[in-house]
Parts: C-alpha cells; sequence; structure tokens
C-alpha cells in the first residue's frame, strides 16, 4: 500500500523512530501525543505535532485521518480490563474520515503461558494478567471497528522491546533479584530500531486481518538478559531468588514476566513482510548499546 501521510497515536520512542523513516521516505507524518516526550525530533522535517490527550475525548475532536495510514502505538490506561483509550480514539472518528489502513501495536503477552511450545498467530490468546486483557480489548476493538468502518486493521504482537533508553540499568544498580533461573520461563525480544523498521513493513504491506508476531526469532530467558547486560557492563550479576520469595519481593507485573512462558515463531513476519534483522539476536543488539 503506497501513502503519502501518516498518523502516529502515542508517538513516543517507537512512535518516533517510525516517524524518521516515514519523513525519509518523502511521507507527510503526524504525531499524537499528550506531549513533547521527545524535543529533539520536533524539528524533523515532514513531522507535524498535534496535541491530544486519550484520556479527554473533547482533545481528539476534528481529527480527519482520510485516505492517511494510522500507527496506534499509545499504551492502555493503567488498571481495569477495558482500553478505555482506544475506545475514545475510536468514538473520535467520525463516518467519512477513516484512515486507509490501521496498525496497532499490541503484545505476545496476550498469548499467556505457553510453556515449551512455539507461539504462532493460529494460537488462542489466553491473556493472564490485567495489562494482556486490556491489550486483547484493544485487538477486538480495532477488528470489530475496522469492520464496521471498513477499514483495514494489522495487529502487532511484539515481545520484549530493548534498545537505547531500554535497558533496565535501574534495576541493575538497585540490585534487585531476580526469580531462579531453573525456574524462569522463556522469553523473546525485539530491538527498537528493527520494530520500527517492522512497524514501516506493516504500514506498506500487512493486509486486512494480519497478526504478526514480533521478535528476532532467538528464545532465551529472562535471567539470560540480565546477566549478558551485566556481563557487558563488567558489573556483578543480580542475585537469585526462589518462586515462593520471589512472590513476595516481585511486583505482579514483574513476577507475570518471569515466570510465563512463551517461545515465539517470527516466521510470518519475516516472511510475509519481507524482513531483515538488523539485530537478530540479543547479544549483537546489546553489544550496540553497551
Amino acid at each position: 500500500m503506497n501513502f503519502s501521510s501518516l498518523y502516529i497515536v502515542g508517538c513516543g520512542d517507537i512512535g518516533t523512530r517510525v516517524a524518521r523513516i516515514a519523513a525519509a521516505k518523502k511521507i507527510t507524518v503526524v504525531s499524537l501525543s499528550r506531549g513533547n516526550k521527545y524535543p529533539e525530533e520536533t524539528a524533523t522535517a515532514g513531522i507535524e505535532s498535534q496535541v491530544c490527550d486519550l484520556d479527554t475525548p473533547e482533545t481528539l475532536s476534528g481529527l480527519s485521518l482520510k485516505n492517511a495510514s494510522l500507527l496506534y502505538s499509545a499504551p492502555p490506561p493503567g488498571g481495569g480490563i477495558i482500553d478505555t483509550r482506544v475506545t475514545n480514539f475510536l468514538d473520535s472518528v467520525k463516518a467519512g474520515s477513516e484512515p486507509g489502513k490501521i496498525v496497532y501495536i499490541s503484545t505476545t503477552s496476550v498469548y499467556g503461558d505457553c510453556g515449551d511450545e512455539l507461539v504462532t498467530e493460529e494460537r488462542p490468546v489466553n491473556p493472564a494478567n490485567h495489562t494482556a486483557r486490556r491489550r486483547c480489548d484493544a485487538e477486538e476493538s480495532f477488528r470489530v471497528w475496522g469492520k464496521e468502518r471498513s477499514v483495514p486493521v494489522v495487529i502487532l504482537r511484539v515481545s520484549g522491546i530493548y534498545g537505547p533508553g531500554r535497558i533496565p540499568l535501574q534495576r541493575i544498580q538497585s540490585r534487585e533479584p531476580l526469580l531462579d533461573e531453573r525456574e524462569v520461563g522463556y522469553t523473546n525480544r525485539i530491538h527498537s530500531d528493527d520494530l520500527a523498521t517492522i512497524c514501516m513493513a506493516a504500514l506498506e504491506k500487512g493486509e486486512d486481518g494480519d497478526i504478526f508476531n514480533v521478535c528476532d526469532g532467538e528464545t532465551s530467558k529472562m535471567t539470560d538478559y540480565f546477566n549478558a547486560i551485566t556481563d557487558l557492563m563488567e558489573v556483578p550479576r543480580l542475585p537469585q531468588v526462589p518462586l515462593a520469595e520471589a512472590r513476595k519481593v516481585m511486583s505482579p507485573l514483574m513476577f507475570s514476566y518471569m515466570t510465563e512462558s512463551r517461545k515465539v515463531s517470527n516466521r510470518k513476519m519475516i516472511e510475509k513482510l519481507g524482513i531483515t534483522l538488523k539485530y537478530p539476536n540479543m547479544m549483537e543488539g546489546l553489544r550496540s548499546l553497551l
């Protein structure tokens, strides 16, 4: 799909990276966010910034997305199992001003705990926490709205993102413990530069109803990730604690990250979107940062 304008809702780190790629292709970009989180990007040619608050519907009035593509990368609100921000946004789009395509950035956590099984896009969702349930709600909202308005919707289920500014230095510096590596589930990652490239490819090549798992294809454990970072930093590895203690000292969300297990396949993403990863494994990506 060729398009000349792109709206990015929730234009934070990943949205800004996509905006820069699009602007380099002479695509006019409009970034919609609550405030200027990345001030160094505001002067980039071809990128217009607009302030809107997805929690305040009146700030969304008057949006016209006709003939543009849309990347929705805003996170859901905290609490509950409904993504009210997606609802507010979709309610604000008047008939006749719909975008030509929507790409929604979701998460692989919607699959829940999958043990040692390979996770493809055909696997049913099974969210195990409220954060994942809100993502499932957003996916369904986009699908239903897209069918009602005849707008193609593409969903990217993204694994753990790392990259510049996304390394858990605070956790390392505070020496917060990890779950014993013998009890940690499997996980996947994607570098933020590669994710931006994949978002752009989904906008150009994704078709209505497409779901893509987004990861680098390497499966390891969360402890492997932290150990690799501390080793590259040449600092001691973080302590590890057994399951019973981890349940007490970790936040419910971090405990979920540590215990849920997913081995995610990226085959469909690679083949259909024609992706060549810049960082095909964790160590290459981390060395570029550290």
